[in-house]
């Protein structure tokens, strides 16, 4: 997730020309250019740099006026802001460079930038975004469903690129499979394109399987005035599953990241259970009702309902005969016990005419409780 700043500090002219890559044409930087317009702010350096990188230009050219002993941190400060303005900008940069010769009070600078797609790829992109939301949003689909829509296409259109070669949108689109930072930059686009705020989060995330700590990306996405945190990487099975999609990662708060992902820099709070949220929705009445409700079902949050937690083979027999009356060989139920005890509980299916039970089970929330997803023939 580092972005590569090639950084050369040279002493021209009394002035300190510095982060230049080092394969700047000195020529082309140093000549004075009758056509460059003349900026005087951080906030004009930020609008010239900003245009540019939307073009995709790979070498900006202008004349600075004003006191010039400032000009490096105003450089590096508008720098920043343009990349920041823009998360898919940010995250497709691969590097830059700055320099600058001059006096005291007029400079001439040329800035350097290097891009992870080309423009004809970032067009690729919009065009592709555009026809993967005709697809998949349905008229009348307000924010809760293209959220869920979006975050679906992804996890299951894309699959996890292991070589760790593939960086960009693009990538994960041209050829399905990309990093962490090409499923945040898809999900970005794919969210900003239908109208919904979101942010990139840059930081660190620890698999329970490993316990070491990787560089990593992923979404803040802002719904109803409340933000949420969203992986997509991580609700995608790795190795990859066709079909499954994940949902332990889907709209977060801050409190149940930090279970394993860590952030450094500054992002909105997110401190509302989506699954209140929902909840709270699901109880109005109105034409979106039904549509809350199935959203529940699919987060399985009924498994937060007392009333769904199983303890004894009773129990578990009462929710299984309906099931098996209707033809269907699954069941999600929420165990509180140990595996030794939920073993015992599965055998007592066998007298219900099944065979070949089989399970999966996982920690559930904080619970103490067991997520159990029980099939058979």
């Amino acid at each position: 997730m580092k972005r590569n700043t090639f950084l050369k500090v040279l002493l021209i002219g009394g002035l300190v020309a510095c982060a230049v890559p080092p394969t700047i044409n000195w020529e082309k930087v140093y000549a004075l250019t009758s056509s460059s317009s003349s900026v005087r702010s951080v906030e004009d350096i930020q609008k010239k740099l900003l245009n540019a990188m939307n073009k995709h230009q790979e070498s900006v050219e202008f004349e600075y006026s004003g006191k010039t002993d400032s000009l490096k941190e105003q450089l590096k400060k508008a720098l920043s802001k343009a990349m920041e303005s823009d998360p898919y900008i940010n995250y497709t940069i691969e590097s830059y460079g700055y320099s600058y010769r001059g006096n005291s009070k007029t400079a001439q600078v040329t800035v350097q930038l290097s891009y992870r797609e080309t423009a004809q790829q970032t067009a690729y992109v919009s065009t592709r975004a555009k026809q993967i939301l005709k697809s998949i949003i349905k008229p009348g689909m307000n924010d809760h469903a293209k959220i869920k829509a979006i975050h679906d296409w992804v996890v299951l259109n894309l699959k996890y690129d292991v070589t760790l070669q593939k960086y960009t949108a693009y990538d994960g689109l041209s050829s399905g499979s990309t990093v962490c930072q090409g499923y945040s930059l898809l999900t970005y686009k794919l969210l900003k394109e239908a109208g919904i705020t979101n942010k990139i989060v840059e930081g660190s995330a620890t698999p329970s399987d490993t316990g070491v700590s990787q560089l990593h990306a992923w979404n803040l996405v802002l719904l109803d005035g409340e933000w949420y945190h969203l992986d997509t990487t991580w609700d995608d099975p790795a190795p990859d599953r066709p079909g499954e999609i994940g949902i332990g990662y889907y709209m977060r708060t801050d409190e149940q990241m930090r279970r394993d992902h860590q952030w450094t820099k500054s992002y909105p709070a997110a401190s509302t259970l989506y699954r209140n949220t929902l909840t709270a929705l699901a109880n109005k009445s109105g034409s979106d009702q039904a549509m809350y409700t199935n959203l529940e079902r699919q987060l399985e949050y009924q498994l937060f309902n007392k009333s769904e937690v199983v303890h004894t083979t009773a129990e578990l027999r009462a929710k299984a005969k309906p099931v098996i009356k209707q033809k269907q060989h699954a069941l999600l139920f929420r165990f509180a016990g140990t595996e030794k005890q939920l073993i015992d509980v599965l055998q007592d299916l066998y007298p219900l005419g099944v065979r070949s039970i089989s399970y999966v089970h996982s920690p559930f929330e904080d619970t103490g409780d067991l997520k159990v997803y029980v099939t058979w023939k």
